[in-house]
């Protein structure tokens, strides 16, 4: 299958997370990605471990989390500070359709990197700007972190049991969103190009994207006044939609209207819950939910989780298991759509490399870069033999 983006190159001056997320996912749909890293170092995230990848003859690699968002891409190595790698970047910035960078606000206009001045040379630019608080507003210069966003935006205040403390979720959330909403606006902006033949500046924010995703969160506070709390693994719109613990092990169970919620009564045999004018409606079980969820767990205590999850299935009710990663991988469903990938790695241990495909499939065909995240500055010649060849990278 041909790749939708297999004819547009892109320019990735960006570390960590949300830039090069941006940037995988970009490979994965084709586009030729550069990745632009500082020699000796690179990207911060090649020594964020344990654990490491090691090379091929043992020695140390890079960290999981680098080859967690790098893959596809090549990997070039240019000092700014330097006339020489400033020169090289400016060369591949001419021969880009895409840009994607996560310096701090302004922080490339004096390796004469900016937007304006890249703009001037090479009007087909489309420039992404990631940062933490976007290009204008009193935040503007500050460095932006996704634990830190996910506190100011409210999330965390929102994650968590009601008795305990603020919690971020398990991963870099913000980043993440960041890296796939920039995608949006990328591809948004290509479309636009092909009508008007200019590129775009593009001003992603981490905390602007974290607001946007509060979702129905946010809209219970704007319609309602009132501050959104902690439930805990509870829904603040509907009931029962939460978690519980069986005999030998934790459940959810998401019931989303009035029929399933007596189709899970039927399971259950809380046939006095289905027809108490407390929990007749998704309203009223909002209303009494803790009545509702201690009736329910207390029934729910005596059951085994796997049989009673099976009778919920057939009964029509929506239900699944609490799982570790582990347990994650190894589901049966997981295993078949193959988001497990193990790509072809010569030169590190073993000979493969593990990853986790893009969720996107075309006709039934998964879409995926299939070159593993690159070793720092592997690349480098390639693509300055591709440059002095007056070949565009």
């Amino acid at each position: 299958m041909r790749k939708p983006l297999a004819d547009i190159k892109v320019l990735e001056l960006a570390r960590v997370l949300a830039g090069p997320w941006a940037g995988q996912l970009l490979a994965d749909l084709g586009a030729d990605v550069i990745k632009v890293e500082r020699p000796g170092s690179g990207d911060e995230t090649r020594a964020w471990g344990p654990p490491f990848v090691n090379a091929s003859d043992g020695t140390p690699g890079d960290a999981a989390y680098f080859h967690a968002t790098n893959r596809g891409k090549r990997s070039v190595v240019a000092d700014l500070e330097t006339e020489e790698g400033r020169e090289f970047v400016h060369k591949l910035a001419l021969g880009s359709d895409v840009l994607i960078e996560n310096f701090k606000c302004g922080g490339l206009a004096k390796f004469g990197l900016d937007y304006a001045r890249l703009h001037a040379i090479n009007p087909r630019l489309i420039y992404c700007s990631v940062t933490g608080f976007g290009q204008t507003g009193p935040y503007a210069a500050r460095p932006g972190y996704d634990f830190i966003v996910q506190g100011m935006s409210g999330l965390m205040d929102i994650t968590g049991t009601p008795e305990g403390a603020p919690l971020k979720v398990g991963v870099a959330c913000a980043d993440i969103f960041t890296g796939v909403y920039a995608v949006v606006g990328i591809l948004a902006a290509l479309r636009e190009r092909d009508a008007t033949g200019l590129g775009t500046h593009i001003d992603m924010s981490l905390l602007d994207v974290q607001m946007s995703v509060l979702a129905n969160q946010a809209l219970n506070f704007l319609v309602s006044g009132r501050t959104p709390k902690r439930l805990g693994n509870a829904h603040p719109n509907l009931a029962p939609y939460e978690a519980f613990a069986a005999r030998d092990g934790d459940l959810i169970i998401a019931v989303g209207n009035d029929a399933q919620f007596n189709r899970l009564c039927a399971v259950l045999g809380c046939h006095d819950l289905a027809t108490s004018a407390l929990f007749a409606t998704n309203s009223a079980r909002v209303h009494n939910r803790s009545a509702l969820s201690a009736a329910l767990a207390a029934q729910i205590a005596r059951e085994r989780r796997d049989t009673l999850l099976a009778r919920l299935e057939s009964a029509g009710v929506p239900a699944g298991p609490i799982n570790s990663v582990a347990q994650a991988f190894d589901d049966p469903q997981v295993r078949y759509r193959g988001l497990r990938l193990d790509l072809a790695a010569e030169k590190l241990a073993g000979g493969t490399i593990p990853s986790v495909r893009a969720p996107i499939v075309f006709d039934g065909e998964a879409v995926f870069a299939t070159r593993r995240s690159p070793l720092l500055g592997e690349h480098t010649k390639e693509v300055q033999d591709e440059l002095s060849q007056g070949n565009t990278p």
